[in-house]
């Protein structure tokens, strides 16, 4: 008879049989020392690895549960999504069909390219974060901890971001009659032998150093040209004006003339919405204006004589963002400031296209590409920023859109306006009252590129319409900085197509003319000491 046999746990009874200890059943066996140190370890990880296939398992079944629940409610044809999104997504997928032969043909199109976007969106996500985390834990010594950085290739391309660097004052000044100081620059020939004196003013984000840009010493020489640019009030080293019109900034141009000896008249000179004050200064100051020629000319583009095909030309051309720009600039310019400072008044570089949303075309782009238009760049906007003052620049962004307080059609030549009344007809019937012309009675010379996306050509289009005797000389292939900047050939044309073939300086000085002067007071004195001597001799004669 055998004797009676103990229960046994089978699963205990396997394991030992085997040679291995369950991790649950080690608390029955030897508790102290490094055993149960081990023991406890492998408990906690197969707990951990049973916990996480449960939340795989439940992921799992919770998405196919959220898939079931989209099929059957929002992508049936009665829904709201698929009545009004699904036509252009089935024709979006139709046109990107042609990706789907890239793929296995075992493979579901749906579930192949859901899987890139997600694999994609997560390696660039991964990349990013990378990179921060280790531009942000740095050691004393600038070396990163030990952590994994993954980068790609373009991030080799990356510009690092540049400071704007600013240079000690170094510009002329005048002094206002209001007490403000104003900036200038010369070019060119002096005054003395100038034939032809030209006065620049620059553009927004600009300073007196842009003028005309590039253009050589020895071509205003050859034309016999003085070139003056000046900083508009609050840019550069200017003063800032305290209630500053287009009007006041025919009057600063005024003063210029008279502080550097500008004794004839001159020509004005404007590229883009420099030439707002070009166009102030024919209104205001026209009998010192001898002629203008501009470039591109920005006019306001809320302006209520342009019709709507020119509005809508206008327009068409731009960005949103610049468009955003111009209606916070009419509407709400209060805006302006926090985006100024955010940009270009931040103290950083970053190319004018950026700064001012311009959409520039394929040639304009290259020309700011330049190595010589970057460091013109460079230098002329941290002229321009000099102050750091923010209030200058909303006033000229505020005065592109607003009302000028002028036309420019009174810059026709028309009859002045001789008076009504009865006074004015008691003295008709005694003297004849002359005819006098009002308007700007001097040459107008627009050039204007058709590829231009910063000021449309349909703006010229208008100023051609209301001033019909401007001459507008259309450049088929030009952009907005093309014709006007670092363009020896294109400098030379203008200068020949207002001045005609160069002459050179004016030879004779000063002092000559003068002495001249005197030779020739003393040589009538003499003839008239002649003419009275024989006059004498031939009474005297008559007298006997």
């Amino acid at each position: 008879m055998q004797p009676p046999q103990m229960p046994v746990d089978h699963d205990s009874s396997m394991d030992e049989v085997n040679g291995v200890m369950p991790p649950y059943a080690a608390g029955a066996g030897v508790g102290f020392g490094s055993n149960a140190q081990r023991v406890s370890t492998e408990d906690w990880r197969f707990h951990a690895t049973e916990f996480a296939k449960g939340v795989a398992e439940l992921s799992v079944e919770f998405g196919k549960g959220c898939r079931d629940v989209v099929r059957q409610s929002v992508l049936r044809d009665d829904s709201f999504v698929v009545r009004n999104f699904g036509g252009p997504c089935k024709s979006a997928c139709t046109k990107l069909k042609f990706l789907n032969e890239y793929l296995p043909e075992d493979r579901d199109p749906m579930h192949s390219w859901s899987v890139v976007s997600f694999v994609f969106a997560v390696v660039i996500a991964d990349d990013k974060l990378i990179n921060l985390y280790a531009a942000t834990h740095l050691t004393n010594n600038n070396q990163p901890h030990a952590v994994l950085i993954v980068t790609s290739e373009s991030d080799t391309t990356t510009p690092l971001i540049q400071k704007l660097h600013i240079y000690p004052p170094n510009a002329t000044r005048i002094l206002l009659p209001d007490g403000r100081h104003l900036a200038y620059h010369e070019q060119g020939v002096s005054s003395e032998s100038a034939r032809f004196t030209l006065i620049a003013s620059h553009s927004f984000l600009s300073s007196r150093l842009a003028g005309i840009p590039g253009i050589k010493a020895s071509l205003l020489q050859e034309f016999g040209v003085r070139l003056v640019t000046y900083d508009i009030p609050g840019f550069g080293e200017s003063d800032p004006h305290p209630n500053r019109n287009l009007e006041s900034s025919a009057m600063d141009m005024l003063y210029l003339s008279y502080a550097v000896h500008i004794t004839d008249k001159f020509w004005v000179v404007g590229h883009s919405s420099g030439c707002i004050h070009t166009w102030a200064a024919l209104k205001y100051i026209p009998d010192r204006i001898a002629g203008a020629f501009m470039v591109a000319p920005l006019m306001n583009p809320y302006e209520p004589n342009m019709n709507k095909v020119e509005t809508r030309r206008t327009w068409d051309r731009w960005t949103s963002k610049r468009k955003l720009m111009y209606f916070l600039a009419r509407k709400l310019p209060v805006a302006l400031p926090y985006l100024y400072r955010r940009s270009f008044l931040s103290g950083n570089l970053d190319r004018i296209d950026k700064w001012l949303s311009m959409s520039l075309g394929t040639r304009d782009k290259g020309v700011i590409e330049e190595v010589k238009y970057q460091e013109f760049w460079k230098r002329d906007l941290g002229e321009s920023v000099r102050q750091g003052n923010v209030k200058p620049f909303v006033e000229e962004a505020v005065l592109q859109v607003s009302n000028w307080g002028f036309s420019i059609s009174d810059l026709n030549i028309q009859k002045k306006h001789q008076g009504k009344g009865v006074l004015f007809w008691i003295k008709s019937l005694y003297k004849r009252p002359q005819e006098e012309l009002t308007g700007f009675l001097g040459q107008i010379h627009i050039w204007q590129g058709m590829e231009d996306r910063v000021v449309p050509p349909s703006m010229t289009d208008y100023v051609h319409r209301i001033l019909p005797g401007a001459m507008v000389h259309k450049l088929l292939y030009e952009g907005h900085f093309t014709y006007f900047y670092f363009c020896d050939e294109c400098h030379r044309q203008m200068l020949t197509t207002v001045f005609g073939d160069p002459q050179g300086p004016l030879t004779f000085k000063l002092a000559d003319v003068k002495d001249d002067d005197v030779d020739e007071e003393k040589e009538e004195e003499e003839e008239k000491e002649v003419e009275v001597s024989h006059s004498d001799n031939n009474s005297d004669i008559s007298f006997i």
